[in-house]
């Protein structure tokens, strides 16, 4: 049995989120206001398959694809939003379940850290991909299970503040984010991003 971890569509991927993704996946880069979906399935090993269905179906390109044991993760993206929705509707009909099978996910922590001292900004800088934090900043982290919903809380937040983007990871057992900006800013991402994970239907894990 395929377990459905997340299916997150993103209508518009934000410029710092779509870098992110061109610089950390192995794929083929997206651009800022591609739509984007992402799907986290466990086990792992069959988002082959769903990849396969989802390029054979339509003409979106993958950025990311994760295999591991337990969970896979596949972004795919495409400037047409109409293509993104038929890759998610021909995954969720090889999976034979619908978009609300998915697990509800939720706020594991989120935490603002305000004025960040100098040597907390190189130390979260030494493990970035992302912006540098710059000491003074603010920075908000947050955490989501399941992993790939963290990709809609980074999209939403850049879409509310003016904030830079320091680390996203999607995969895995939780989805962290770490952002750096002004407290007024920092602040109005924080409450962008929890909403839009908060807001999303599915089952009960």
């Amino acid at each position: 049995m395929i377990e459905l971890r997340s299916f997150v569509f993103l209508d518009s991927l934000q410029p710092q989120l779509a870098a992110f993704t061109g610089c950390t996946g192995r794929g083929f880069p997206p651009v800022r206001d591609d739509a984007s979906l992402w799907i986290e399935v466990a086990p792992g090993m069959p988002i082959h398959t769903i990849t396969d269905v989802c390029l054979k179906a339509t003409a979106v390109q993958p950025a990311i694809q994760v295999v591991e044991r337990a969970y896979g993760l596949l972004e795919v993206h495409h400037k047409a939003q109409g293509e993104v929705r038929q890759a998610g509707e021909a995954a969720l009909n090889y999976l034979r379940l619908k978009a609300t099978d998915r697990i509800r996910p939720r706020v594991v922590s989120s935490q603002i850290i305000r004025a960040v001292e100098p040597m907390h900004a190189q130390a979260v800088n030494r493990t970035r991909y992302g912006s540098m934090l710059l000491p003074g900043q603010s920075l908000f982290i947050m955490e989501t299970e399941p992993a790939a919903y963290i990709a809609l809380a980074a999209n939403e937040a850049e879409k509310a503040a003016r904030v830079t983007l320091v680390q996203v990871q999607t995969f895995g057992a939780f989805g962290r984010l770490q952002m750096g900006g002004e407290e007024a800013e920092i602040d109005a991402a924080a409450k962008a991003a929890i909403t839009a994970v908060e807001a999303i239907r599915g089952r009960e894990k």
